[in-house]
């Protein structure tokens, strides 16, 4: 089973989960929108992408620039961001198991297959 943390609106989402559909994965989606991650699973999360939590921030977004951009926040802090505000979280993330890829472009959510 695949877990996919989805936004519907967002067309690169969108298109991750078809792909997934396509190749008959199961999958759980997670509309991180509306239900918000926690603070250990997006922990979790991050560990298992490799990556730091800015490199899951939208930083292009508004209310990144406006509220963030520029301050010197701690890893712990830029999660709680992050929880606080979900549409901060790069989208969409799909986790198999132990391996997870940000869906961008959509196809590398085949990579964990």
């Amino acid at each position: 089973m695949t877990t996919l943390y989805h936004n519907p609106r967002c067309s690169k989402s969108r298109q991750a989960l078809q792909l997934l559909e396509e190749e008959g994965e199961t999958i759980e989606i997670i509309k991180y929108l509306e239900n918000a991650p926690s603070h250990l699973e997006l922990k979790q999360i991050i560990e298992l992408l490799g990556i730091t939590p800015i490199e899951l921030v939208r930083t292009q977004e508004t209310l990144w620039k406006e509220n963030y951009k520029g301050k010197n926040l701690s890893n712990a802090e830029i999660i709680e961001a992050m929880i606080q505000n979900p549409k901060l979280i790069e989208r969409p993330i799909a986790i198999k198991g132990t391996h997870a890829v940000i869906g961008r472009p959509p196809s590398k959510v085949l990579e964990i297959l």
